[in-house]
């Protein structure tokens, strides 16, 4: 399963595509961030998001995209722009009629790391160790792409296998026989 991680932001919109599947080594295939200049439009800005995204599922044919949910924080300015460019890589890849997840920040810090409580280091050391790098990928919006599609192929994967299995089962009954007697 070939997953690109999104990581939104209106200045800094990280992205990483990882290749695997669960129980199996990951490999990073690209990593890097979709820039934006605080100076432009916002309209220019999400155009520039809607571009740069449209050109890496291009590049490198996703099977999935997992985009970071947005979480209220105390900057209503912050949360705008990241709230604007996430609904941007929604929209992308709706549009390429491929699978879309959206993971919690904490969600992914307890997938990678095994603590939702983790902090940046935490989860950028456990990156570099599971997809066995020299490096942590810079700047954090990159890593955190990462780690968002590494959450992505281990739990979206067993997502997947949960809900085949479910559809092979057949239609579920929903209305059962009154017993009397």
């Amino acid at each position: 399963m070939r997953v690109l991680g999104i990581d939104p932001g209106l200045t800094r919109c990280g992205v990483g595509v990882v290749d695997g599947t669960v129980g199996r080594p990951l490999t990073m295939v690209d990593v890097g961030v979709v820039r934006t200049s605080a100076g432009l439009p916002i309209a220019e800005r999400l155009v520039t998001i809607e571009k740069g995204l449209d050109a890496w599922i291009e590049e490198h044919r996703p099977d999935a995209v997992a985009v970071e949910r947005v979480f209220a924080r105390s900057d209503s300015s912050t949360i705008m722009g990241t709230a604007q460019a996430s609904g941007i890589a929604l929209v992308v890849a709706a549009r390429r009629g491929l699978p879309i997840a959206m993971h919690t920040p904490s969600e992914v810090k307890a997938a990678v790391s095994g603590n939702g409580r983790a902090d940046k280091a935490q989860v950028g050391a456990m990156v570099v160790r599971i997809l066995r790098l020299t490096e942590l990928p810079r700047p954090a919006d990159a890593a955190d792409a990462l780690a968002l599609a590494i959450t992505h192929v281990w739990r979206g994967g067993a997502q997947a296998r949960i809900d085949a299995a479910a559809a092979q089962a057949g239609p579920r009954r929903t209305s059962y026989p009154v017993r009397t007697r």
